[in-house]
């Protein structure tokens, strides 16, 4: 797979300058506990969970990062629930995966669509969200009574009501209704003293200043409703950032090439130091693997790729700094290997300045975060197909005694479905192959032969890191 990306140091200057800008208000309130090892989280939530990659993204974080930090995130999303229907199937989806951490999102469909166009709108929307509140005080109430699930509550992504990427989906005051809900679950979230994160007001905030400039932009721009890849990375790096994550570099060396004496060398180790009349050579191992951003659009209706976030929040200044400093080189140019491949060349003011290595997308530690980015891929397609089974196991049999049930009479329901509705009629494909558990069960096997080898592959290994004047 190719990985083009680099960005100079002025850029994420500025790029950081502009994320402040989005005002702080927006942003301090924001709270939730990091991951800890061992937790299994669920993220909850309705098509935009279950379609996305925003959490794939932020468990890819945890695995290069955190190395010897073992995770486990599942994709408990269903496209299309509202806070009801997350209720209705908390016990038998969303309990059932033992979880440690459960984040929820509700909000995008429980304010409606078409009801947005009736003479009664605002009456028809209150009902509605009287509803989902009372639903969501069940899900609530049986969370209160297991202390080993640490809740967070997680404002849903905007609904993009101004930008001019499509002409479709335009219901004036579902915007406003979103962050009706927003402030429903801040509250809810600080009355139980649990974690909170608003992805709604950051990300229309990067709307708003993105589209000063270009109209059509938008982190929503297919539907105005559901996140492109890098609207989901944009998601992913509010979650960490509300984790207090920013700012824990993947290593950040500084060496005295005069003195052959290292600075500094935090998150990572540095030994044999030699100095030559042409340059200096050491050994470099970090304790964590840059992130990678992946360049190929993914998911299907998707454009935009997860790489393009970084054009509109400094990502690679706050989670993804691998930098090295080498001071006090002769005046020059100088070549930079690492393991004896040729990674670039830098003038000795750029290297006494820092460069930072995760721009790098050819260094061999960048490769091995690639392979573990792949698998992770990987991983979420076969998720998604269990995820799809979710959707006719709960949209269509639930209600009908059939949850889970491999015979005929479950599938000749979903025969009869499929020939009414087009979503029904969309997986049933995937639910050909799901019904049966045996192939549930392989699929799942599968998965955990993919996490297993990931946690086996993302350990940090030394490099021999060289830089040699060439004029």
């Amino acid at each position: 797979m190719e990985i083009q990306f680099k960005k100079s140091a002025k850029w994420i200057a500025c790029a950081s300058a502009a994320i402040f800008c989005l005002g702080t208000t927006s942003l301090k309130a924001q709270q939730a506990a990091p991951f800890k090892n061992g937790d299994r989280v669920a993220f909850v939530g309705n098509s935009i969970t279950d379609g996305g990659h925003f959490h794939s993204y932020v468990w890819l974080y945890y695995m290069t990062h955190f190395p010897d930090m073992r995770i486990t995130c599942y994709n408990v999303g269903i496209g299309g629930d509202v806070a009801k229907q997350i209720a209705r199937r908390f016990d038998t989806d969303v309990l059932t995966k033992n979880p440690t951490v459960v984040t929820l999102s509700w909000g995008m469909n429980d304010t409606g669509y078409i009801e947005w166009f009736r003479s009664d709108a605002q009456e028809t929307i209150k009902s509605r969200l009287d509803t989902s509140y009372k639903y969501y005080h069940q899900i609530e109430a049986k969370l209160k009574k297991l202390p080993n699930i640490k809740p967070i509550l997680i404002a849903s992504s905007p609904y993009d009501e101004f930008t001019y990427a499509t002409p479709n989906n335009i219901y004036k005051g579902k915007s406003a209704a979103l962050l009706q809900v927003a402030d429903f679950q801040e509250d809810a979230a600080k009355k139980n003293n649990w974690g909170f994160i608003d992805l709604n007001r950051p990300m229309t905030a990067i709307n708003k200043r993105e589209q000063e400039k270009n109209p059509t932009f938008s982190l929503t721009p297919n539907d105005r409703i559901h996140p492109d890849n890098d609207g989901h990375m944009v998601m992913a790096y509010l979650i960490l950032k509300a984790q207090g994550l920013a700012g824990k570099s993947v290593a950040d060396v500084v060496i005295s090439a005069n003195d052959k004496k290292v600075e500094k060398a935090e998150n990572s180790k540095i030994s044999k130091v030699v100095s030559t009349a042409d340059g200096i050579s050491f050994d470099y191992l970090a304790k964590s693997l840059p992130y990678p951003l992946d360049t190929i659009p993914r998911s299907w209706g998707n454009h935009k790729k997860q790489a393009e976030a970084i054009k509109v929040v400094p990502f690679m200044n706050e989670f993804n700094r691998e930098m090295l400093s080498v001071k006090d080189l002769a005046a020059g140019n100088y070549q930079l290997k690492i393991d004896d491949e040729v990674i670039g060349k830098w003038s000795a003011t750029a290297l006494a300045n820092g460069i930072n290595l995760a721009e790098q997308t050819n260094t061999p530690q960048y490769q091995q975060a690639i392979q573990i980015m792949d698998l992770n891929e990987e991983r979420w397609e076969i998720e998604k197909r269990l995820r799809n089974h979710a959707f006719i196991a709960y949209n269509v049999l639930y209600d009908r005694g059939l949850l889970n049930a491999d015979n005929k009479t479950a599938m000749d329901t979903v025969n009869a479905r499929a020939a009414k509705e087009i979503f029904v009629a969309g997986n049933k494909p995937n639910y050909l192959l799901s019904q049966y558990k045996s192939v549930r069960e392989a699929w799942q096997m599968e998965m955990d032969v993919l996490v297993n080898q990931i946690y086996k592959i993302n350990k940090p290994v030394n490099h021999k890191i060289s830089l040699t004047r060439i004029n």
